[in-house]
């Protein structure tokens, strides 16, 4: 129900997406707050991607971290002109391939590796002990419910259909968005599950892969060359595919929430130099990504708490408000979010082990 509401926002409402819609409502002030976190949250989004695309030339040609950082930026530029010249559709489907490409490269360890399936049942529940395990789990809720996906949601409904949708159109836009957003999901977190029952199968207990490169290297010797390449191809195709997303959702960010209307490429530039300059000052790129990743998990709740709201006002959304459940459901959501981000910060603040 949740993962539906922000391309609901747009065809429903007939007006800006979700919670870009807060540039119409809320004074300058306020609006410019709320814009500074969102192109935060963009900026930590392509920290982590062109690191993690410039880690992934860097396992599988030697090319260097700078390098592989420019040449990330320069692929995702191309990626990018698919958008402004060929339109969201052809967008989608360069991104669904990408996504393809994701999957083969995550999952076919798994097929050659021996899984503890008592184990990994076992695991299904979260033992948080102290602050380095909140700051991962943190790290992985930004990685998995990444904030930015949910205004770039919100906006290729738009693009894809325009505003308002033809009245006739509405129930057949919702049923293929339901199964648009159900088939990403269900692909998006077979592979992290994948991922997370190859690092426990394999990597446990094995010293040095407390980084990419280390865990990249423990794959290869356990499972062999062809495992590892795959994972270097997997995890550049990720960087390419997040990275390019994510710009796209960042000039939706400022187009909805200042009314300033940057070409995608522009765009690509402004949030590509801080990631260069990251790993140009030699920064640890693994630490780097972590907390990007929990920047991101910080993030989430600016995204979903005017999102709810919007679509459970009646005066914004009509006949299609949310229920009463579906509303209940997701400020339960939210409420566990911020509470896991509250605990890190408290932890965090107090010094915990």
């Amino acid at each position: 129900m949740l993962p539906s509401t922000p391309s609901r926002s747009p065809y429903e409402s007939g007006r800006e997406p979700g919670a870009l819609q807060l540039g119409e409502r809320l004074p300058r002030g306020r609006r410019l707050a709320f814009w500074a976190q969102a192109e935060v949250v963009a900026a930590a989004t392509d920290l982590a991607e062109v690191i993690g695309g410039a880690i992934a030339l860097h396992i599988l040609f030697g090319i260097p971290l700078l390098a592989g950082g420019v040449i990330v930026g320069v692929v995702s530029m191309l990626l990018l002109a698919v958008q402004t010249h060929r339109g969201p559709r052809h967008f989608e489907f360069v991104m669904s391939g990408l996504l393809a490409i994701i999957t083969v490269g995550f999952v076919t360890g798994l097929f050659l590796g021996p899984v503890d399936w008592g184990e990994a049942v076992a695991g299904v529940l979260p033992r948080l002990e102290g602050t380095p395990t909140v700051l991962l789990a943190a790290s992985m809720l930004g990685a998995t419910v990444m904030p930015h996906a949910i205004y770039a949601h919100s906006a290729l409904a738009r693009d894809r259909h325009g505003l308002p949708p033809a009245r006739a159109a509405l129930p057949q836009l919702l049923t293929a968005t339901r199964w648009d957003v159900l088939l990403s999901l269900l692909v998006a977190g077979s592979v992290n599950i994948a991922m997370l029952l190859l690092a426990a199968g394999n990597l446990s207990g094995v010293p040095g892969t407390d980084s990419i490169e280390g865990a990249h290297a423990a794959i290869v010797a356990a499972l062999g060359p062809g495992v590892g390449i795959a994972f270097g191809v997997g995890l550049l195709a990720s960087g390419l595919a997040s990275t390019s997303v994510g710009c796209y959702a960042g000039s939706a960010i400022m187009g909805g929430l200042l009314h300033v209307r940057l070409s995608v490429f522009t765009r690509r530039l402004i949030t590509l130099v801080p990631a260069l300059v990251v790993i140009a000052a030699g920064v640890d790129p693994t630490w780097a990504l972590v907390l990007s990743q929990v920047l991101l998990s910080l993030g989430i709740p600016f995204a979903l708490v005017p999102l709810v709201r919007l679509t459970g006002d009646r005066a914004v959304m009509g006949v299609f408000v949310n229920r009463a459940c579906v509303s209940v459901v997701a400020w339960v959501v939210v409420a566990l979010i911020v509470a896991l981000n509250l605990a890190l910060l408290v932890l965090t603040a107090a010094g915990g082990g």
